[in-house]
C-alpha cells in the first residue's frame, strides 16, 4: 500500500547553476546534499530534489511537472518577473486554484500554485 510520496526529482545539467536558481531565485531551503550530485529541499510533507546523476532522464525533457504552493501568487509572480525567470504560461484561474508555469535553467517546467480559500 502506498502511504505517501517520498520525493519528486528533476535532472539538471549544471548543479551550481540549478542550485542558484532553486535556492536564490525560488528561495527553497536545502535539507540534504549528497556530494553535490543530489540536493534535496524539504518543506511540509514533501521533498523536491535536483540531480546531475545519470538516471536515464534528460534535463529539460517534457514530462511530469512539479507544482509549488505559494502563499501569495501575485507577489511570487511579480518577484519571478523581476528576476527575469521565463514564463511558459502566465497566471490563470481554474475552479480550484490560480497558477502560472515558469522554467528553470534547463527548461524544466515548474508550476507555481495557489489554492482558492
Amino acid at each position: 500500500m502506498i502511504t505517501s510520496m517520498a520525493f519528486t526529482v528533476y535532472p539538471v545539467s549544471d548543479m551550481a547553476r540549478s542550485r542558484a536558481f532553486y535556492e536564490h531565485v525560488l528561495g527553497l531551503p536545502v535539507s540534504d546534499n549528497y556530494r553535490d550530485v543530489w540536493v534535496e529541499y524539504a518543506f511540509g510533507d514533501s521533498t523536491f530534489a535536483i540531480t546531475t546523476t545519470d538516471m536515464g532522464h534528460t534535463p529539460g525533457a517534457k514530462g511530469a511537472v512539479v507544482a509549488f504552493e505559494v502563499s501569495d501568487l501575485d507577489a511570487f509572480v511579480h518577484k519571478m518577473k523581476e528576476r527575469a525567470v521565463p514564463f511558459v504560461t502566465e497566471t490563470f484561474d481554474t475552479p480550484v486554484c490560480r497558477m502560472a508555469v515558469i522554467e528553470d535553467p534547463d527548461g524544466n517546467h515548474i508550476t507555481i500554485h495557489k489554492r482558492h480559500q
